[in-house]
């Protein structure tokens, strides 16, 4: 079957061109003031063309600030966390609570414009668009709840000694989120930050930013000064002298682990650095022999190529045993050849690349051609490309002289290696020095018998990467689930719960005599809470 494959194009005449975005950027939120920026900026160009010019359309601009205004925010947060003496770190959580309840309203207010940016700028589809949004909301939402479950613990009394603990805030964070999850993957530290106390730098990311551009007067209509700052620019310019003036308490930076390392470098004392990384991933599917191939076909097909393959969780490698790869193959290129392709306005599954490049994917397939292997589906279109579109090129078979064995592709280039022992998968997880997901897909009935072979590789996959997905494609969610890696992958846990812990630090305060704790914590905003006014019963409090 020949697969939809449009343009990456609207019409000058169209409605999507008539009412396209352009938001400008032209100021930047430093001290809790959204100001006009006099500087220069960047012109922000979607992937998606003009039909009559066949030129990128223009959406909005970016202010590029210099070493010297990040520094000048990175100051203004460092004074309104001012060593915990700040308004905002000396708040009671319920407070802050509500600041961040009044910004998701005005978030919501917000939401359509929101989406727009992310489609016209990073390509998201309909849904896609509208998902990033209202998934984070949703996790904001979770995020003040298991707050208030942490504020609501009570005194707890050990070998006669009585203790308070509450989590409270470390500093200033400076906060650095990806271009293909602007919104959604930003918030998952900043919000938390924010809850537990923290200051924040957030640096626009320079592809996605305009999401965040239309937020700044809601931030500073909510917070104290100082307590959110945004930064936007070249981030080689702007986040090492951040770093180098050592006021950076959490690092919290999503992108590649070589760019992390230079930062956390830059930072005077590194030792202190509370890291929140999320980096690098090759993510590896094995298919058994006794695998349901038609769930491990669309379970390989939506960890490939949802959202591009533009996603540090998509499936980057799949090794099939060689008994059942001709079936598979079939069966896989069949599915990909049912994706419709085009423009990000609709329902799409592939559309214009915006985290990566076409002219990337075309290398990678053409170093795996002229090493052997062969574009499966190109009687399908696969590895066709316009401009900014590329359709999903399976590659079939690869092996470790390839570029794409080996790298992140970050985009629809799909390898696909037959195996013929366990080892092999086995010695490719054991050599990649990544180390977030992997997924194994085998018998879907419950009455199969237990296998020495999947046990061993359920086990080496579980000591290699993080989360080991069971007939069921890599992914984040939900956000309850802890969401890490191993070796050069993440630093430190996203979760619901994990995160909040990330972002500040446990701090109790005791007494041989509860009564006297009691009366010390009376009006205290630190230990502040039901717990602090709890009565003692049976040796503790409830």
């Amino acid at each position: 079957m020949a697969p939809q494959i449009g343009k990456p194009e609207v019409s000058q005449g169209s409605e999507l061109y008539k009412n396209r975005p352009y938001i400008d950027g032209a100021k930047v939120l430093v001290d809790g003031q959204v100001k006009p920026w006099a500087g220069k900026c960047s012109e922000v160009l979607s992937p998606v063309y003009c039909a009559e010019t066949s030129e990128k359309i223009p959406i909005g601009r970016q202010a590029t600030m210099t070493a010297k205004e990040a520094v000048e925010a990175m100051e203004a947060a460092a004074k309104a966390w001012k060593r915990g003496r700040g308004e905002w770190p000396r708040q009671t959580l319920e407070q802050r609570i509500a600041a961040v309840e009044t910004l998701v309203i005005r978030l919501k207010a917000k939401r359509d414009e929101i989406i727009r940016a992310l489609q016209w700028e990073i390509c998201k589809n309909d849904g896609d668009a509208a998902k990033e949004f209202d998934r984070t909301m949703d996790f904001v939402n979770s995020l003040i709840s298991k707050a208030r479950d942490f504020d609501s613990q009570g005194v707890v009394c050990e070998e006669g000694v009585h203790a308070l603990l509450k989590r409270s805030p470390v500093g200033v964070m400076m906060n650095l989120g990806p271009s293909n999850y602007p919104f959604n993957e930003t918030y998952a530290t900043l919000i938390p930050a924010l809850l537990m106390g923290d200051s924040v730098v957030m640096k626009i990311p320079n592809t996605g930013g305009l999401a965040h551009v239309v937020t700044m007067e809601a931030y500073a209509e909510c917070f104290p000064p100082g307590v959110v700052n945004f930064v936007s620019g070249r981030g080689r310019d702007t986040m090492p002298p951040c770093m180098e003036t050592g006021l950076v308490d959490i690092f919290a930076f999503i992108g590649s682990s070589k760019a992390a390392d230079s930062l956390v470098k830059a930072h005077p004392q590194p030792h202190r650095l509370k890291n929140l990384l999320s980096l690098d991933a090759k993510n590896l599917a094995v298919v058994m022999p006794d695998a349901d191939l038609d769930v491990a076909v669309k379970e390989c097909l939506a960890g490939s190529t949802s959202y591009n393959g533009q996603r540090c969780t998509a499936i980057k490698l799949i090794m099939v045993h060689e008994s059942i790869s001709k079936t598979f193959n079939e069966k896989f290129v069949a599915a990909v050849s049912s994706l419709a392709a085009g423009s990000p306005f609709g329902k799409n599954a592939i559309t214009p690349l915006a985290s990566s490049s076409t002219e990337y994917m075309n290398q990678l397939t053409e170093d795996a051609k002229s090493k052997g292997a062969s574009v499966i589906n190109a009687a399908e279109g696969g590895g066709h490309w316009d401009r900014s579109l590329y359709f999903p090129a399976v590659l079939f078979p690869v092996n470790s002289q390839m570029e794409v064995w080996h790298a992140e592709q970050f985009g629809p280039v799909i390898p696909i290696a037959p195996f013929k022992d366990l080892s092999e998968p086995i010695d490719w997880l054991e050599k990649m020095h990544f180390g977030q997901q992997s997924a194994i897909f085998t018998s879907q009935s419950a009455a199969a018998s237990p296998s020495k072979e999947l046990a061993e590789l359920m086990d080496v996959c579980a000591l290699s990467t993080c989360r080991v997905n069971v007939n069921a494609q890599c992914q984040r969610g939900p956000d309850v689930f802890p969401f890490a890696g191993r070796r050069s992958s993440a630093m430190g846990t996203i979760s619901v719960e994990e995160v909040l812990r990330a972002v500040s630090v446990e701090t109790m305060v005791a007494s041989k005599k509860p009564e006297v704790l009691a009366r010390a914590t009376a009006g205290s905003t630190v230990f502040a809470g039901p717990s602090s006014a709890a009565k003692a019963k049976g040796g503790g409090y409830a």
